[in-house]
């Protein structure tokens, strides 16, 4: 019912997926560009260097070597590739800090990125919710600014957290991948597939429980029935209705898995522009459904039918 429910919301909110797919494109492009720039700033040494140059142009001309079949340059690739990545360690040793500052620079413009497209998802829960709680239509913009400072600030706790908690769940699917196989000593093809089908199992075991425990985090604060910390320490510490909540987050991280995956091999990854933001906004429906029949709140799913709370469904004419 919950998953269902779900599904309807982000029909009824489809066209936020083009919005928040525009606002995506805009901020993108926007620190795409400032991340070139502070890239070719920062490496402009490294990368126009002759020792730069001489690797790629050995590597370029070791292909062709072997398309055709030039045996004397490949009998003396070794040595002279060895000489030439020398002088390339040698000018990566000399720059540490010119390296150490731009990654510095790039971790800054994506953490920065990232802060910035979750207020535009934010702008889309205070749509949902309005739209909800009270069959209203609100414009992007107008929930974008309503909602800007709860939404700056749940940017502030929730990036760095989501941060770590990523590069945890990094770290296990590394140890998924590569040493699991190896511990049970299985080789061949087949290590590749556990590894795949332990890494994938991984992700989205991560990702479940990581949708759980934030789950009312966004709703609770944006229909204003808490603030934004407050909202946060319930939302970690709620126990009402765990397993069912994590077992809907967990298909439905699976099935975004597999849409996104067979609409991008089918249309050569153009599917993905509208695949990936109706991605978050379904997830964004799932955890207000889950919110309001947790708390027994009643919402819209239609402009005649009214779920969760006591009884369900209702129609507004009853």
């Amino acid at each position: 019912m919950r998953f269902r429910n779900a599904i309807h919301i982000t029909i009824d909110n489809f066209s936020s997926v083009f919005k928040l797919l525009l606002y995506s494109v805009l901020t993108g492009a926007v620190f795409m560009s400032l991340t070139y720039l502070i890239i070719r700033l920062g490496l402009d040494g490294i990368i126009t260097g002759s020792p730069t140059k001489a690797v790629a142009d050995l590597i370029k001309e070791f292909f062709n070597a072997i398309v055709t079949g030039k045996s004397d340059f490949l009998n003396a690739f070794h040595d002279t590739f060895s000489a030439a990545f020398a002088e390339f360690k040698e000018l990566l040793r000399s720059s540490t800090g010119a390296i150490a500052g731009t990654i510095v620079g790039v971790a800054i413009m994506y953490l920065l990125s990232r802060f910035v497209n979750g207020l535009g998802r934010i702008a889309v829960a205070g749509t949902m919710n309005d739209r909800m709680s009270t069959f209203s239509r609100t414009r992007f913009a107008s929930s974008y600014f309503k909602n800007i400072a709860k939404g700056a600030l749940y940017e502030i706790i929730y990036v760095p957290l989501i941060f770590v908690y990523d590069l945890l769940m990094l770290l296990c699917c590394w140890f998924a991948f590569f040493e699991v196989p190896a511990l049970l000593s299985i080789n061949g093809w087949f290590s590749v597939l556990i590894s795949l089908m332990l890494t994938f199992t991984a992700i989205a075991c991560f990702e479940a429980l990581k949708m759980t425990l934030i789950s009312a985090w966004i709703p609770a604060f944006i229909s204003g029935e808490s603030t934004v910390t407050r909202a946060f320490r319930s939302s970690i510490c709620a126990k009402k209705h765990f397993g069912r909540r994590f077992a809907s987050f967990l298909v439905a991280v699976y099935l975004i898995i597999v849409m996104n995956i067979v609409f991008a091999l089918c249309t050569f990854g153009s599917a993905l522009f509208v695949t990936l933001p109706l991605s978050f906004v379904f997830l964004l429906a799932l955890q207000f459904v889950q919110y309001y029949e947790d708390h027994s709140k009643k919402y819209l799913i239609s402009s005649r039918t009214i779920m969760g709370g006591e009884e369900t469904p209702k129609g507004l004419d009853e």
